[in-house]
């Protein structure tokens, strides 16, 4: 049985790795839509406010933090191996670490640096939205289920 702060911990991952999966999930299921349905310059714009705002202390901490905490879960997991749960929290900790964390530099953070570089009103910032926002979307679908799955399996380790 999982109990005292390994309990904690763990209920710290479910809680940041589903918020996380909250903030994803609105974005894939109506902000980008949203987005792009305003004519390109505006819809560059916002993301571009978007992208700016997001790496504030607020979500960051929610973020990184998470991911922090899911490090910690699996090399506390490796170290007790635990009767119960080890899978499913060796599991929460790889969706979170490379389906999210890892996924968001890879495929996201540089589409939004590419998008930063453009001036919202030109040619070019108009031919590459609609690629934006189909590429984005489809690896924060991916964010999105990874880390619910986290938490999910996380929640699961705990029964």
């Amino acid at each position: 049985m999982i109990d005292g702060p390994y309990f904690v911990l763990i209920v710290v991952g479910v809680l940041g790795t589903g918020l996380v999966a909250g903030v994803f999930c609105g974005f894939s299921t109506f902000v980008m839509r949203a987005l792009a349905a305003l004519p390109p310059a505006q819809g560059v714009a916002a993301m571009n406010a978007i992208n700016v705002t997001a790496v504030r202390p607020a979500f960051m901490l929610v973020f990184t933090g998470s991911a922090v905490v899911c490090a910690v879960i699996a090399v506390v997991t490796f170290v007790l191996w635990p009767d119960g749960g080890t899978v499913e929290l060796l599991v929460g900790s790889a969706l979170y670490l490379f389906g999210v964390f890892g996924l968001t530099i890879v495929a996201n953070v540089p589409r939004n640096n590419a998008l930063a570089q453009l001036d919202p009103g030109t040619r070019e910032a108009a031919a590459y939205w609609p690629t934006y926002v189909r590429e984005w979307t489809m690896w924060n679908h991916v964010r999105t289920v990874a880390s619910a799955a986290s938490a999910g399996a996380y929640l699961l380790a705990l029964t």
